[in-house]
C-alpha cells in the first residue's frame, strides 16, 4: 500500500521537494566558499611559537664551510681545510665533510675547542680607495685589510651582541696601483661579481713616462698575449693634457682582469707606467672626493652597478 501511495504523489510536489533541497545545498555551499574566502584573505597572524616552530623546523641550512667562513674563522679554502684536519665538531660529533650542512642557530659547532656563536655577521660591502704600497692578502705586513683596523675595533661599540665580519678584497690591486678595490664578507657576492660571466668592464688611469705616439695607442688597442691568452682591451684613450702634469695620461678599459693585464698592454706598445689607479669597476666609479685610504659603504644602488641583482642589502651595520 506505501509504495502505491508513493507512486500516486503528484508530482509538482516532488519537484518542489526536489527545488528545495538544492537550494539548501547551494546555500550551504555558497557559506562554506565564502568562509574559505575570509580564511584567505584575512590578514596573516604568526605567535613567537608559531614562528619559532618555523625557524626550527624550515630554516634552510648552509654548508658547514660557508658558515665558518661567514662566522670569520677563516677563508673558505681555509675553513675546509680545518674540517678535513678534523678540528670542527658539530653536535658533539667531528665532522670531516665541507658540504654537511648546518645550522648554526640549531646546532652546535666548535672549533678549535672554541663554540661557534649561534649570531652570524651581517654582511658588509665597502669600497676603498687604496693606496700605493699595499698588497690585497690577508695576514701579511702591509695588507689593506689592515686601513680596516680601526673600523673592526669600533664594531663592538656599533654592532653590540654582532660578531664581527671577515673582511677580505674581491680580486686585487697590485701593491704598486692605486684606486678602487672592494671589500666584503659575502663570498657570494665576491664570486659573482668576479666570474668571468659577470663581464664588468674595469676602469684605470695611467700615467706616462715621455709623449704617447698614435702607433702607441694602436699597438695597445691590438693587445698582448698573458698566460697564453690574447687579451685586447676594450677601449684606449689619451686625455687631455692638464696644465700641472707634463706626462700623458691614458685611460684604459679592460673587461678580461687578468693579472697586471694594463701594464702589460702598455709595456707591449713600448711604454713605461709612471702610476696606474683604477676608477672604475662596472657602472660604479670611485667618488672624488674618497680619500686615499679610505672607504665607505656600499648601498644598495652602488651593489647594483657593479651587477649584483639577486640580493637586497639589509640594514648597514653602522660606521
Amino acid at each position: 500500500m506505501a509504495s502505491s501511495s508513493s507512486s500516486r504523489t503528484p508530482a509538482r510536489l516532488l519537484h518542489e521537494m526536489a527545488q528545495a533541497d538544492t537550494k539548501t545545498k547551494s546555500k550551504k555551499n555558497k557559506d562554506t566558499a565564502q568562509k574559505k574566502q575570509r580564511v584567505l584573505t584575512a590578514e596573516p597572524k604568526h605567535s613567537k611559537a608559531a614562528r619559532r616552530f618555523y625557524n626550527e623546523n624550515f630554516r634552510e641550512s648552509q654548508r658547514l664551510s660557508k658558515v665558518l667562513a661567514a662566522a670569520g674563522v677563516a677563508s673558505r679554502r681555509s675553513s675546509e681545510q680545518l674540517i678535513f684536519d678534523g678540528k670542527v665538531t658539530v653536535n658533539g660529533s667531528v665532522c670531516n665533510t665541507p658540504q654537511t650542512p648546518v645550522d648554526p642557530g640549531r646546532d652546535i659547532i666548535y672549533v678549535n675547542g672554541n663554540r661557534l656563536p649561534k649570531k652570524l655577521p651581517p654582511k658588509v660591502y665597502l669600497a676603498l680607495n687604496k693606496p700605493k704600497g699595499y698588497i690585497c692578502a690577508a695576514g701579511e705586513k702591509k695588507s689593506v685589510l689592515s686601513l680596516f683596523d680601526d673600523y673592526l675595533k669600533s664594531w663592538d661599540k656599533r654592532n653590540p651582541g654582532t660578531p664581527r665580519p671577515r673582511l677580505f678584497t674581491v680580486g686585487r690591486l697590485d701593491v704598486a696601483t692605486t684606486g678602487l678595490i672592494v671589500v666584503t664578507n659575502d663570498g657570494d657576492f665576491a664570486q659573482s661579481i668576479s666570474h668571468p660571466s659577470a663581464n664588468l668592464t674595469k676602469e684605470y688611469i695611467a700615467v706616462i713616462e715621455g709623449s704617447v705616439s698614435k702607433k702607441s695607442l694602436i699597438a695597445i688597442s691590438e693587445g698582448t698575449v698573458i698566460d697564453g691568452v690574447h687579451c685586447t682591451p676594450d677601449s684606449v684613450e689619451l686625455l687631455p693634457q692638464q696644465p700641472e702634469m707634463s706626462r700623458s695620461r691614458l685611460r684604459i678599459v679592460v673587461h678580461e682582469g687578468r693579472n697586471h693585464e694594463v701594464r702589460e698592454l702598455v709595456k707591449k706598445a713600448g711604454l713605461e707606467i709612471h702610476s696606474l689607479k683604477r676608477v672604475r669597476i662596472g657602472g660604479f666609479r670611485l667618488p672624488t672626493n674618497l680619500g686615499l685610504g679610505t672607504h665607505m659603504e656600499l648601498r644598495q644602488g652602488d651593489l647594483s652597478a657593479l651587477g649584483w641583482k639577486t640580493k637586497k642589502v639589509a640594514a648597514t651595520a653602522g660606521r
